[in-house]
């Protein structure tokens, strides 16, 4: 790069942190150049996920640290220049963790294990629930238990998740949360504990939702960290035969109905008859980390790239920025902001919600529909590493309106090789994001979203 250009660049950089996100018609840079500057010199993103996981820290759906997470980036995103910037109220249910977290094995071999409630469970009451433990290496072993089998005991869910790039090993040890509670549940278990779905082996357990099955009241139930759910199962090797007791006591509650929102924000196009570029992310995180990697990152991410393609000269679409509340606890957000705006077309989702690790592989769901514009998507990414791909998009959790409208979805999959070490833990926090991986996602999101946000024909056309 020559001096010059140098010069353009850092000039360019230093106005998107400090102008408005509405540039002229003519930008002083070409979205190629502002992508690569990006490369190695944004800030914006870790400017978001730096101040919110300061400044707020923990953001617990429904509750007043979601509320103070919502304010701050409403006062962020009016400071960086969008426009049209909202907090849009929806009503949930909402579930807290309590204070009382505790897991003991009373016999053969006493001792305490790190345990944390999972999303949606119920209460043992402070006196906690004393009981023997029955041990499933996996979530079909439990299903193959005969009903009833469990009355009166605590069911012991494991799995064997291994790191993988693109994260499929969620969709296989997932279930030992998603439904293993509800399943012991069903067979009369009065509680559940599972190994932590996560790749780590630190003692801190991996929290998120689990769900009963219609008619089956909620049960308390909690995740294990890896080393103490590694240990109960050597516990089960040598006990010849003996019974496992475990006292268990966690105390989450229900606290009813209450509000959440949605934050948007918008870098205006110059033509408003063209329905807009959706980018998400949620603001919303688990009680038990900062929210940094999940999903603080995506946020700033997605952000960073508006503003880095209004730099460039304002667009011919609208891009609209949906940071989705409470989606941790059962996609709240996505479910309301869809249901509020199904009669508003959008031309294309797509979410970073998958830590702040690099982007390897490009997806989309117009492939076979839109071939040039796929390819032209793929070719312009490649430069930072990025593949192409057949697999069909399916978009993020937070971009229901996109599958409700069956519309175009991009998919910008980054390295998940590390991302379950750190998934719904206290370890989720701002010293794990690398700064260099970062800014590669805030040059392929701004690469993308910029080609995307000057489309003048249909994105995905009707096949």
């Amino acid at each position: 790069m020559n001096k010059s250009l140098l010069a353009l660049t850092a000039l360019s950089l230093s106005l998107a942190a400090t102008t408005t996100a509405q540039a002229d018609d003519h930008g002083s840079m070409t979205l190629e150049q502002m992508a690569n500057a990006a490369l190695t010199q944004d800030t914006i993103a870790w400017d978001f996920v730096e101040g919110i996981t300061t400044e707020v820290g923990p953001r617990q759906a429904g509750t007043e640290a979601e509320k103070r997470g919502r304010d701050w980036a409403v006062a962020w995103l009016k400071e960086q220049g969008f426009r049209n910037v909202a907090d849009e109220p929806f009503e949930m249910e909402t579930w807290v963790p309590g204070d009382l977290h505790k897991a003991e094995i009373l016999s053969p071999f006493p001792q305490p294990l790190v345990v944390q409630p999972l999303g949606g469970t119920a209460s043992t009451g402070p006196d906690g629930i004393t009981a023997e433990v029955v041990y499933f290496r996996n979530v079909a072993e439990l299903m193959a238990a005969p009903d009833g089998s469990l009355a009166g005991k605590i069911a012991f869910i494991s799995h064997s998740m291994t790191p993988t790039q693109d994260g499929s090993q969620y969709g296989f040890a997932g279930p030992a949360r998603w439904v293993g509670s509800g399943i012991a549940a069903s067979k009369g278990a009065v509680a559940t504990v599972i190994k932590s779905v996560g790749t780590d082996y630190h003692r801190n357990p991996h929290t998120g939702g689990a769900g009963f099955p219609e008619g089956v009241a909620p049960t308390p139930a909690g995740a294990l960290s890896l080393p103490d759910a590694a240990n109960l199962e050597r516990m089960f090797a040598r006990a010849d035969g003996q019974p496992i007791t475990m006292k268990l006591t966690l105390t989450p509650q229900q606290l009813g109905t209450t509000l959440s929102g949605n934050v948007v924000g918008e870098i205006v196009g110059r033509d408003p008859s063209l329905p807009p570029v959706l980018i998400a992310c949620h603001i919303d995180s688990w009680w038990n980390g900062t929210g940094a990697f999940d999903d603080g990152a995506g946020c700033g991410i997605v952000s960073a790239a508006a503003l880095h393609v209004s730099h460039t000269g304002q667009p011919l679409r609208t891009i609209r920025v949906l940071m989705a509340g409470a989606e941790e606890t059962g996609l709240w957000g996505s479910k309301a902001y869809s249901a509020a705006h199904i009669d508003e077309p959008i031309a294309v989702g797509l979410e970073s919600d998958f830590g702040a690790d690099r982007i390897w592989r490009f997806e989309s769901n117009f492939r076979e529909s839109n071939p040039e514009l796929h390819a032209k998507l793929a070719a312009a990414v490649a430069r930072f590493g990025v593949a192409n791909s057949t697999n069909v998009a399916s978009g993020g959790a937070d971009i229901n309106i996109a599958r409700d409208q069956g519309t175009a979805i991009i998919d910008l999959q980054q390295d998940g090789t590390r991302y379950f070490d750190l998934h719904h833990t206290p370890d989720d926090t701002l010293d794990k994001i690398d700064p260099v991986q970062l800014r590669q996602n805030v040059a392929v999101w701004t690469q993308v979203v910029g080609i995307l946000a000057n489309e003048p024909g249909p994105i995905k056309p009707a096949e």
